[in-house]
């Protein structure tokens, strides 16, 4: 087989693999709505800074809309994965807390949602071990999320990065969930995360299966572009913070690149700057980015601009209101998360003692 063909033969299968998550994900969906109670979703966040605006419609919004029909609702804070491509832990504790301030004020209800750390719970992370003999080198090295991250960052390969796709594994089936939402990128973590589950149940224990093969949730919320139309990003400085005041939020926005044509149009691919600024007053004020571009019309960039401020603004006044009041009594933040560490705990000794009796390694 040429390379060329090789290469039609690799895009086909995971054309293949795709469109099988994407109806596994609707069907799925169906099956939550009637019956949320059935379903455990596991989702999280690396702790490398704060939460933008991106972060809120593309994953919150859905947690919360979760929690609220009563799926079992789990966020894990994954602080160990940070150190994948990092080599600092610097800031980690102001992080951890800002991301649960902010879960708390965007509506996740710790009565109902389980906040959990990484490092604090050890019995989860011991699954490490059993799970990394159900995969190959050369699946780990497939991994494209690996790939990209380990490109993005220009850190050496190290082994926590290369294991990174078993961690989330170990994150997932700890608490036995069968639902995760992600992107479309984020997809060969949970198909692998199925093949781990599905090695381990018919190696060890085909009679009565410890774990479920989870299904990807596949979220239907588009790419939401930074200020300057890239991909929004700490990294690139073009995201607008959920925790930044309203002052330096317009100070972000007023500096954001446009171009020199004073007539506003929504044009992503020709005009993606003007068109990034449109999609974020888009999705805050729920309207068509076209129709605020033809509202605008000729009175340029300087008027479209103080429009998006208006409205995010407004769109975050009662989340910032929300994150300062509970800002006030850290000590009840801090307890939040050390209940949420406490269940988990429970959670991932029990699993890990079913592992255990499976492998009968219980002596």
């Amino acid at each position: 087989m040429s390379d060329d063909q090789q290469v039609t033969a690799a895009g086909n299968e995971l054309n293949a693999s795709f469109l099988a998550a994407k109806d596994r994900s609707d069907k799925t969906l169906a099956r939550l709505e009637e019956n949320p109670g059935k379903f455990t979703m596991l989702t999280g966040d690396r702790p490398t800074g704060r939460l933008h605006l991106g972060h809120y419609f593309g994953s919150i919004r859905e947690r919360v809309a979760m929690q609220n029909k009563g799926v079992h609702t789990n966020i894990i804070i994954a602080d160990y994965q940070v150190i994948t491509d990092r080599d600092t832990t610097e800031h980690m504790e102001d992080n951890v807390l800002g991301l649960v301030l902010d879960y708390l004020a965007a509506g996740i209800d710790p009565a109902k949602t389980m906040i959990f750390t990484h490092s604090a719970v050890p019995a989860e992370n011991q699954l490490m071990l059993p799970f990394m003999s159900l995969v190959t080198e050369a699946e780990l090295h497939r991994n494209p999320t690996v790939k990209s991250e380990m490109e993005a960052s220009g850190h050496a390969l190290t082994g926590l990065l290369l294991t990174y796709p078993v961690h989330q594994a170990c994150d997932i089936l700890f608490c036995k969930a069968n639902v995760v939402p992600i992107g479309k990128d984020n997809l060969p973590h949970v198909e692998l995360t199925r093949t781990i589950a599905r090695r381990f149940n018919d190696r060890y224990t085909k009679k009565n299966p410890v774990f479920p093969e989870p299904a990807a949730i596949l979220s239907e919320s588009p790419e939401i572009p930074g200020l300057d139309g890239r991909k929004m990003s700490k990294s690139y400085g073009n995201s607008i913070m959920l925790s930044a005041t309203a002052e330096e939020t317009a100070k972000l926005i007023k500096k954001s690149p446009t171009d020199s044509e004073r007539t506003i149009s929504f044009d992503p691919v020709n005009r993606p700057q003007v068109s990034a600024l449109l999609t974020t007053a888009g999705l805050v004020t729920g309207r068509d980015p076209a129709d605020i571009a033809e509202e605008i019309g000729d009175s340029g960039a300087g008027a479209l601009k103080q429009y998006v401020i208006s409205s995010v603004n407004d769109f975050l006044a009662p989340h910032r209101e929300r994150r300062a009041e509970l800002a006030k009594d850290m000590d009840s933040v801090r307890d939040i998360l050390h209940e949420g560490n406490r269940k988990a705990n429970a959670i991932a000794e029990e699993t890990l003692e079913q592992v255990r009796e499976a492998m009968g390694m219980r002596y």
